[in-house]
């Protein structure tokens, strides 16, 4: 049976009246592609931002391989091995595709930086953009490159949040290569609002609805599940 790499129990986080997650529990297994999904307004991201940091909890708890990592913030987080891609590309336009990675790879501890970034870029078929400016690279090419700057960090778990968001038919294609390339070295949760790159890649999939657990299963499982049926896959919106 495959270990627990990331939990949480009973994680909440309201705004106002708003309760974006509410008593969540979750387990991510070593090696998974674990998506999660959910109606608009679920709580996803603000779920994903708990577990890497990016927002505390105001109640619960979240582990990292047994550890107690509740109170860690995010940088601390990274250095323990999470890696967060954002919705929105998070790269330094005026900077080097190589200096971006290199920005991530300083936060490791790297023997050879120069051998690392390449490493990281060849992952993610950039190699030979090395030296172009970040900014002029084109949409689906800046999301490659953030990838490239997670995958730098060497992370235990790898969050993923829209990253097919924007990418051409052909990108989305290659991405989905990529990802499944990184398992079962790397632990991969993935949000993402294209069920068709969902049920092709998850190897288990969790709802989330009205900022609680819904839902956690199979692509097969979830498809005949009633309830999310009713609540997601009938056709609401899926974005976070």
């Amino acid at each position: 049976m495959a270990s627990v790499i990331l939990s949480a129990r009973g994680l909440t986080r309201h705004f106002g009246g708003l309760r974006a997650v509410d008593g969540v529990d979750f387990d991510l297994q070593t090696g998974d592609i674990h998506a999660l999904i959910g109606p608009n307004g679920a709580g996803k991201t603000t779920f994903v931002g708990l577990l890497s940091g990016r927002i505390p909890a105001q109640s619960g708890t979240i582990a990292l391989a047994g550890e107690d990592i509740t109170r860690l913030p995010a940088h601390a987080r990274v250095k323990k091995g999470i890696a967060y891609t954002f919705q929105i590309t998070s790269v330094y336009p005026r900077l080097s595709v190589f200096d971006n990675v290199a920005l991530a790879v300083q936060q490791t501890a790297t023997r050879d930086l120069a051998s690392d970034v390449a490493a990281a870029l060849s992952r993610v078929n950039l190699a030979d953009r090395a030296t172009q400016t970040a900014g002029t690279l084109s949409y689906g090419h800046q999301r490659l490159l953030e990838l490239g700057m997670g995958l730098a960090l060497r992370p235990r778990v790898l969050i993923l949040d829209e990253p097919t968001q924007g990418l051409a038919s052909g990108e989305i294609a290659n991405f989905k290569q990529l990802v499944r390339s990184l398992a079962p070295e790397t632990t991969v949760l993935l949000i993402e609002h294209n069920m068709d790159v969902v049920m092709d890649l998850a190897t288990r999939i969790t709802v989330l609805a009205a900022g609680r657990h819904l839902a956690t299963g199979t692509p097969s499982e979830i498809r005949a599940n009633p309830a999310v049926q009713d609540a997601y896959l009938g056709g609401h919106d899926a974005s976070a």
